[in-house]
């Protein structure tokens, strides 16, 4: 039995990356970068009114000043600004020549004369240039992204904004599951005696659709040898990642671990010391990778949440850095043992305090329903203290 530190530390260390494609940047959310992008122009392309207002030089604002022109975005002004003259100018539009401020409309009278035309008297007390200049958010040339970056519905303007149109990212492995359990049936079934239904592959197929991977589900393997040898095989030839849900604990009939290494699969680990979730196996060969995780379904997600997911990430070029939440407990939190990582759900109240939810163990999956989010209680832990500060991770 390895530390789950360990075991994600042998996982990484594995990985591998499946070669790059070219996407629109349109299709960018949940890909991982392959290449530095960068601007391909000044940002902004030149100098631009920040509000509207009238354009001016700075030392006229003292005393009236003629309109001599409007100046709209999206048009580029016809005139220079001269001694006692502005340009009535909207947000975004360029700045005209001799122009150094723009004085905000607000702050302004406006005197119409028929002979003097229109002018422009700046009541406030001091004004900001209110500018904003060329080049000043990026310079033409300038790196944007970087690789590796695990993309956005933030980072789609920015690629649009610097012309990244078309972007290198990294492919996603193609992922299969399989269950394996004679007592198991499908959710559409209703269960007989000593039968329940299948929840994990489903459970873990929602999982990976988060990521953006489309899984390939390869049914239920019974607990018959040949019959579960059979099924991993076609599923590893089709597949470069397989994930397996149960027949990976010391049982008689949890048999993966032999099958595997019948089929050139080389068991890295098979036990860890973390709770839920010790009986995780995960294997290498061929050109491919197998994680058989436990049969109970709170195990199987907090197993793929934990130590799969950042995996398949690394295998898209990222590595995976999960978001945390720094709270308070909102109360006691204990456990029997502390042998192993334990990893408890949690709620967080409204004054962002954490506390457990109702939990029975690795079986009960019916508590993640409530869950905001779970922490981890290391080893040799047994008691969180109210008012300490824990990690929570969202789920």
């Amino acid at each position: 039995m390895i530390t789950f530190e360990r075991a994600l530390e042998i996982a990484l260390d594995k990985a591998i990356t499946y070669g790059t494609e070219a996407i629109s940047f349109e299709e960018a959310d949940g890909r991982v970068l392959a290449e530095r992008v960068f601007s391909d122009s000044d940002i902004p392309p030149f100098n631009k009114s920040a509000m509207d207002g009238y354009a001016c030089r700075l030392e006229d604002i003292p005393r009236p000043m003629r309109v001599i022109e409007v100046i709209r975005a999206g048009i580029a002004p016809v005139h220079r600004v001269a001694e006692g003259e502005c340009s009535q100018i909207m947000t975004g539009a360029i700045i005209p020549e001799g122009a150094d401020t723009v004085i905000k409309v607000e702050e302004c009278t406006v005197d119409s004369d028929p002979e003097r035309g229109i002018s422009v008297q700046f009541t406030g007390e001091k004004t900001q240039a209110n500018i904003c200049y060329q080049g000043e958010d990026l310079r033409s040339g300038q790196p944007v992204l970087e690789p590796g970056t695990l993309l956005g519905t933030r980072h789609v303007p920015v690629l649009a904004t610097v012309g990244g149109i078309f972007i290198n990212v990294y492919r996603f492995p193609s992922v299969g599951i399989l269950s394996t359990g004679t007592e198991l049936v499908e959710p559409g079934e209703k269960p007989g005696i000593s039968q329940i239904r299948n929840t994990n592959a489903y459970q873990m197929i929602a999982q990976l659709a988060k990521l953006g991977i489309d899984s390939d589900y390869f049914g239920i393997a019974p607990d018959n040898e040949e019959t579960t040898r059979a099924m991993i095989s076609g599923a590893l030839k089709d597949n470069d990642i397989l994930i397996l849900s149960g027949g990976v604990s010391m049982g008689e009939f949890d048999f993966v671990p032999v099958v595997l290494e019948s089929l050139g699969i080389h068991v890295e680990y098979k036990q860890l010391a973390i709770q839920p979730g010790k009986p995780t196996l995960f294997g290498t060969g061929n050109g491919k990778f197998v994680f058989g995780l436990p049969g109970n379904p709170v195990s199987s997600y907090f197993i793929l949440e934990l130590l799969v997911k950042p995996f398949i990430y690394e295998c898209m070029g990222h590595r995976w850095n999960p978001p945390v939440l720094r709270l308070r407990a909102g109360t006691r939190i204990t456990r029997k043992k502390s042998t192993r990582l334990s990893w408890t759900p949690v709620r967080i109240d409204p004054e962002g305090r954490v506390h457990p939810v109702e939990y029975h163990g690795s079986a009960h999956i019916f508590a993640l329903s409530s869950a905001d989010g779970i922490i981890p209680v290391p080893i040799g832990k047994s008691i969180i203290e109210e008012g300490e500060f824990v990690d929570v991770r969202p789920i």
